[in-house]
């Protein structure tokens, strides 16, 4: 269930297969934590320091 949420809301690619996973970590459940783990910090540093574009402040004259 984990897996999934992570699948649907963080960007491409942060998150292994579970066949990948498997072969750097191990089949445990607790290697399958440590993957995930891997992914949320790797999106967690793609969302705070990505450039983003803000739109032009709009001016307020007193």
């Amino acid at each position: 269930m984990i897996r999934a949420t992570i699948e649907e809301y963080c960007p491409p690619g942060v998150l292994m297969s579970e066949d990948q996973v498997n072969g750097q970590y191990g089949p445990t459940l607790l290697d399958e934590a440590e993957a995930l783990s891997v992914a949320i910090v790797a999106t967690v540093e793609r969302l705070s320091f990505e450039p983003r574009e803000f739109p032009p402040a709009s001016s307020i004259k007193t």
